[in-house]
């Protein structure tokens, strides 16, 4: 399993409507081959920072299959406009996970 992590830092003031169009995304991305989840978090410190955790099987699902997809080009639309600086995207692998209690 591969985590892919984003830093989205959306425009000031438009948090509410990047969070609008992200439902409305998020639906496309869920429906992609490899895809096993993903979560949208909003950071305390800093009104208009998100981070993007997506989980895929494989490496490829994420940067072949998704981003070589017609499905990728809808994403695009609906979100990359509310993004500045343009997001930074990398791939994690697990090395060490501490189960709950």
């Amino acid at each position: 399993m591969i985590m892919e992590v984003a830093i989205l830092n959306v425009i000031p003031g438009q948090e509410a409507e990047f969070e609008a169009a992200f439902a409305q995304a998020s639906p496309i991305i869920a429906s992609m081959p490899g895809y096993l989840s993903h979560q949208l978090q909003h950071c305390l410190e800093k009104p208009n920072r998100y981070i993007l955790l997506a989980h895929w099987d494989t490496l490829e699902a994420h940067t072949v299959g998704f981003r070589g997809s017609q499905e990728y080009l809808e994403w695009k639309k609906l979100l990359h406009h509310f993004y500045d600086p343009f997001p930074t995207v990398e791939h994690y692998s697990l090395t060490l996970a501490n189960p709950a209690p």
